[in-house]
C-alpha cells in the first residue's frame, strides 16, 4: 500500500502524550514508519518539506525533514497541480490541505493518511470528487499492520 502521511501524522510524536488520542496516534504513525517494505511504502511531494519548513520549532521540524529526506520525493507537474489544489480550495479544504490532497492524487498515493478531524470530515463530505482515499490514522494503521 502507498501511503502519503500528511505533516500532522509525522509530528504527532512530538505532541504532549498526556491524551490517550495523542498517545495512540503517535503509536500508530510510529508503527506506520517501522512496517514492513512489502506492506507499505511512502511517498513525500515539495509539500511536506514546505509546510515542515514553516514549523517554528527547530529541532522538531528537523527530526521530521530527516525522515522525509529518506522517502522518495514524487514529481508532479506544477500547472495540473496549482489547478488541482485550486479546485480543493474551492471545495472547502484549507490551503495546506488542498496542496496535500492535490500532490497525493498526483502522486499516485493508495492512500493519504491524516489525523486531522477537519480534513476527513471535508473529505468524507467531497467523496467521489476526491480521487484518492483519505483515511484516518489509527484506522490505516490497524489495516496495514
Amino acid at each position: 500500500m502507498v501511503l502519503y502521511l500528511d505533516i500532522c501524522c509525522l509530528k504527532r510524536p512530538f505532541d504532549d502524550q498526556a491524551q490517550p488520542r495523542i498517545r495512540l496516534e503517535s503509536e500508530a504513525v510510529l508503527g506506520l514508519l517501522v512496517a514492513d517494505a512489502s506492506r507499505v511504502t511512502f511517498v513525500r511531494s515539495a509539500a511536506h518539506d514546505l509546510e515542515n519548513d514553516q514549523n517554528p520549532l527547530v529541532w522538531r521540524a528537523e527530526r521530521v525533514r530527516a525522515w522525509l529526506a529518506d522517502q522518495p520525493l514524487a514529481a508532479t507537474d506544477a500547472e495540473p497541480l496549482r489547478f488541482r489544489t485550486r479546485e480543493l480550495i474551492d471545495s472547502g479544504l484549507a490551503g495546506f490541505d488542498a496542496l496535500h490532497l492535490a500532490c497525493a492524487e498526483g502522486c499516485g498515493a493508495d492512500v493519504l493518511v491524516t489525523c486531522d478531524d477537519r480534513l476527513l470530515a471535508v473529505a468524507r463530505r467531497l467523496g467521489p470528487a476526491i480521487k484518492v482515499r483519505v483515511g484516518e490514522l489509527i484506522a490505516i494503521a490497524r489495516e496495514v499492520l
